[in-house]
């Protein structure tokens, strides 16, 4: 809900708990008032004409109070917005107006408010929308000035600056990793200067979601909590700062460094990403529910729809793939359950190994002498759905389309083309690449009945020239909005083909590619113990319903040699959308079968798993850990155990979100239990000794 004070200048969104409010002082200074718990409209306007507390010589009145620090002037903060032209640099606006749009249905919930200023040749828009308790915010910046005036080159212009209220003791929770390790959750004592994280890779990157919360005294289920999100899916930065007067604001936006972002020349206009907020006292449980369900209402296509049982052929046949041999891949995964079957890399092009190939999207006719066809008709004849990888933003030199233009990779003249995985980038911000790409892609997904694409990005930018560029810095912001423009075309013309998003794993993890998206590869390792702690980082921000996890072989020879149970290993996939991905061929009978009542089990409780209220009942971090979710009157638990010494009990597990007073059956044992004793003195899970796992369901009688 928003509301706008008499005077025009005061203006409060409201959510189901929490509000945002903002003020515009008589010289044109729009300051933060409130971001927490409800408060009415008059509370703004009280908290609007508080004076400014006392500021020591040497520090800008201001500073830690603006809603968007601009570059100029007295504040020494860090500037959200950094414009140069050919005569200066910085920004001094004035206060035009301000407008609203929009509202679900007739009312004002998601009702848009957008902040008008200017500074001579340059519009500034700041916009604002709340859905459910996640406030949205971006910036719009528009160059509309004749064109006598030349050029307006924005250093910076990041899509928002959150300020948090004055608070002892704040604790700053990320998400941290590297390749096979993403998604690690680490808290730490925030102090005074700045934390800064972020991209300079071109993607997302294994190494920081774009995702901060800070707090006080939260616990998982308790507390207050404010925590950011940013909806980018190139190189991009967030910085958490501690103010000399202990104030803090966290700000950020796409764009890792200040040396040149985009060229705006008259009449054109950048539009930041969506840089989200929310608060919450539920603790970090209940930000990550109010997270998972502002995703599935606003960002995830199609959220409502259950993700299928995939198989992916990639671990049993690498590069050496034949249509014959996926057919019979296809018939094991078809018996047990298996709802979309992938061919991944190898079916294109000369393709034999990742030496060759990458850009040639047509079917090799050694491995495919009808095309995908055939094999696509047969897949869909056993029952499955039919899926195909792909790495369009990328080019083996070994390759027709490199051959033929060597000009439209990202290279630095007289530099040498750095090679990682034997590709190079192609440079998507260029309108021919993008239409080369587009009738490929639409092609191959025209030729054959493709349902599903797993769309992968196996390199980071290094050499990201552009010669020839008036302003070749711009690729990193152009590169990023073709790939959106490319997908969300593909999508329009082939509505019935779902998408996934991969990058060597977890390396493009966003709001803005899972707006275009339908689940992402959450990292390559599917060790089946180490996505405890993966899965654990990932489920602080997205939900289930987009987390893609695999059992594959044991010992698991990709990556530790690990061996573990094909229970623990079905277990742990089980937390989201389950796929198989070892090598059928060589399973068992026995294995086969059992895989097959894992399938089966997983189908009756995927709707809870995918759309319930997600519990973190005990982390990953040796011994029990467990989850929890429900879904109306159903409730799954997942639980591990990792180890377990002599002697050492398996502790009882307390649950959460259950109705108190209502009494539950446990599906696996017929036991009874009252809804207060599972809340108070929990619920035993049966476990032990090393590598364990069980699923138990309740159901509310």
């Amino acid at each position: 809900m928003l509301e706008i004070a008499g005077t025009g200048r005061t203006w409060l969104l409201s959510g189901p708990t929490s509000s945002y409010a903002v003020h515009l002082t008589e010289d044109d200074e729009l300051l933060h008032l409130h971001w927490g718990p409800p408060i009415a409209l008059a509370d703004a306007e009280a908290l609007a004409v508080r004076p400014l507390s006392h500021y020591w010589p040497f520090e800008a009145p201001l500073d830690g109070r603006e809603e968007y620090p601009v570059e100029g002037g007295p504040r020494f903060v860090r500037p959200a917005l950094s414009v140069r032209t050919e005569e200066r640099r910085g920004t001094e606006w004035s206060f035009e107006s301000y407008e609203t749009e929009g509202g679900a249905e007739g009312g004002n919930e998601g009702e848009e408010l957008r902040l008008r200023f200017r500074d001579a040749g340059l519009a500034i828009t700041l916009h604002y929308r709340m859905r459910h308790d996640v406030v949205e915010r971006w910036v719009t910046l528009t160059h509309d000035a004749p064109d006598t005036t030349g050029p307006l080159e924005l250093l910076r212009a990041d899509s928002a600056t959150w300020t948090l209220p004055e608070r002892d003791g704040w604790h700053l929770s990320q998400l941290h990793g590297r390749w096979a390790a993403e998604s690690r959750l680490v808290r730490t004592d925030l102090t005074y200067g700045e934390k800064v994280i972020g991209s300079r890779r071109g993607h997302t990157g294994h190494q920081h979601l774009p995702w901060v919360a800070l707090d006080t005294d939260a616990t998982e289920e308790h507390g207050e909590v404010y925590t950011c999100a940013l909806g980018w899916s190139g190189s991009w930065r967030i910085a958490v700062a501690q103010l000399p007067d202990a104030r803090v604001q966290v700000t950020g936006g796409a764009g890792y460094d200040d040396s040149g972002l985009l060229r705006l020349a008259s009449g054109e206009s950048f539009t930041t990403p969506v840089f989200a907020g929310l608060w919450t006292d539920a603790g970090y449980g209940g930000a990550s529910r109010a997270w998972h369900a502002y995703q599935r209402a606003y960002v995830v296509p199609d959220a409502d729809r259950d993700r299928p049982v995939l198989y992916n052929s990639w671990e049993a046949t690498e590069f050496d793939i034949s249509e014959e041999q996926q057919g019979t891949l296809a018939r094991r995964a078809a018996a047990i359950g298996v709802e979309l079957f992938v061919v991944d890399d190898g079916w294109f092009g000369a393709r034999t190994s990742d030496r060759a190939g990458l850009g040639d999207w047509t079917p090799n006719p050694d491995r495919f002498p009808a095309g995908l066809r055939p094999l696509a008709e047969y897949v869909h004849a056993l029952g499955m759905r039919f899926g195909i990888w792909v790495e369009p933003e990328m080019v083996n030199p070994d390759s027709d389309l490199y051959r033929a233009h060597p000009d439209w990779v990202q290279f630095q003249p007289g530099r040498k083309r750095t090679e990682f995985r034997n590709q190079l980038v192609l440079n998507l911000a260029r309108e021919d690449v993008r239409q080369y790409l587009w009738e490929q892609l639409d092609a191959m997904l025209s030729s054959a009945p493709i349902d599903y694409v797993k769309w992968d990005f196996n390199r980071c930018f290094t050499d990201a020239g552009w010669p020839g560029e008036d302003y070749p810095q711009r690729l990193w912001v152009d590169h990023v909005r073709g790939l959106y423009a490319l997908l969300d075309r593909l999508r329009a013309a082939h509505p019935g083909v779902a998408f996934e998003s991969c990058s060597g794993g977890g390396g493009r993890i966003d709001l803005g590619i899972l707006a275009r998206t339908d689940q992402v590869w959450t990292s390559d390792n599917t060790d089946p113990l180490d996505r405890l702690a993966i899965q654990e980082g990932f489920s602080q921000i997205h939900p289930a319903r987009v987390m893609a996890a695999w059992v594959t072989d044991s010992p698991n020879t990709q990556l530790n040699g690990r061996v573990s149970s094909l229970r623990f290993r079905f277990v742990s996939a089980m937390a989201g959308v389950l796929g198989v991905g070892g090598d059928l061929a060589k399973w068992t009978e026995e294995e086969l079968a059992e895989a097959g009542r894992w399938v089966e089990l997983y189908k009756e409780i995927r709707p809870v798993v995918q759309r319930g209220d997600l519990y973190r009942l005990r982390r990953p971090t040796g011994g029990l850990s467990a989850v929890q979710y429900v879904l109306g009157d159903e409730t799954v638990v997942l639980a591990w155990l990792q180890a377990q010494h002599h002697g050492e009990p398996v502790p009882a597990l307390r649950l959460r979100g259950l109705d108190r007073s209502a009494t539950y059956e446990c599906r696996e044992t017929g036991e009874i239990h009252q809804g207060a004793v599972l809340l108070h003195h929990g619920l035993r899970t049966g476990l032990k000794g090393d590598l364990d796992a069980a699923v138990i369901r309740l159901r509310r009688i």
